[in-house]
C-alpha cells in the first residue's frame, strides 16, 4: 500500500475526510462518497477538513446536499484558504471551526457557458438561481441578509479567522497548543 493510501485509510478510521485543492465535480464526488460511507458505519461525528481556495458551484452543492442527508453530525475544520462556493459547505456543517491562520475569500465562481443563445441564457439563469440558494444558505447560518452576502461575494471580500467568526461564518477558532 502506498503512503497516500495508508494515510487515507488512517484518516478514514478516525472519521476524517480531507478536501484540498480545487473543489470540482471529481473531488466533490469522492468526498461525498467518503461521507456517505462513514455515515453508514456509525453515528459518531465526521470531520471534514476543508482547504479549497477555488470551487465550482455545482460541486459545492454536492457536498452541501450530502451534509443535509447525513445522520452523523458533520464538523468542518477550515485550514488554509477557503473560497468561492466552498464557503457554502461550511454553512452546511453542524459545527464550524477554523485554524487561527485560515483565510476566507467570499467570491463568486467563474462560469463558462456554451451553446446557442437560448442555452446560454438558460445556463446563466440556473447559475443565478444556485447562487441565490447559496446566499440564502449563508444568510440563515450567519444571520446576515442575503443581499449583504451577495455584495460581499461580488466584491471578493477576504476575512481572516477572527473576522469569519465575527461574520458568523464559523463557530470557533481552534486554539494553538
Amino acid at each position: 500500500m502506498s503512503l497516500g493510501g495508508w494515510l487515507r485509510e488512517q484518516l478514514f478510521e478516525r472519521r476524517i475526510v480531507l478536501v484540498t485543492g480545487r473543489l470540482d465535480d471529481d473531488a466533490a464526488a469522492k468526498a461525498a462518497a467518503a461521507l456517505l460511507a462513514l455515515d453508514a458505519r456509525g453515528d459518531r461525528p465526521i470531520e471534514l477538513h476543508l482547504d479549497s481556495s477555488d470551487s465550482a458551484l455545482g460541486a459545492a452543492f454536492v457536498l452541501i446536499d450530502m451534509a443535509d442527508t447525513l445522520r452523523s453530525a458533520l464538523r468542518v475544520f477550515c485550514r488554509g484558504q477557503i473560497g468561492g462556493p466552498a464557503i457554502g459547505v461550511i454553512a452546511a456543517a453542524d459545527h464550524r471551526a477554523a485554524a487561527p491562520h485560515a483565510r476566507f475569500h467570499l467570491s463568486q465562481p467563474t462560469a463558462r457557458f456554451a451553446g446557442t443563445p437560448e442555452e446560454i441564457a438558460a445556463q446563466s439563469r440556473q447559475q443565478q438561481e444556485l447562487l441565490w440558494k447559496l446566499y440564502g444558505r449563508l444568510a440563515r447560518r450567519t444571520g446576515r441578509p442575503a443581499e449583504e452576502i451577495a455584495e460581499d461575494m461580488r466584491r471578493g471580500r477576504y476575512l481572516d479567522a477572527r473576522e469569519a467568526l465575527d461574520y458568523g461564518l464559523i463557530d470557533a477558532i481552534m486554539a494553538a497548543r
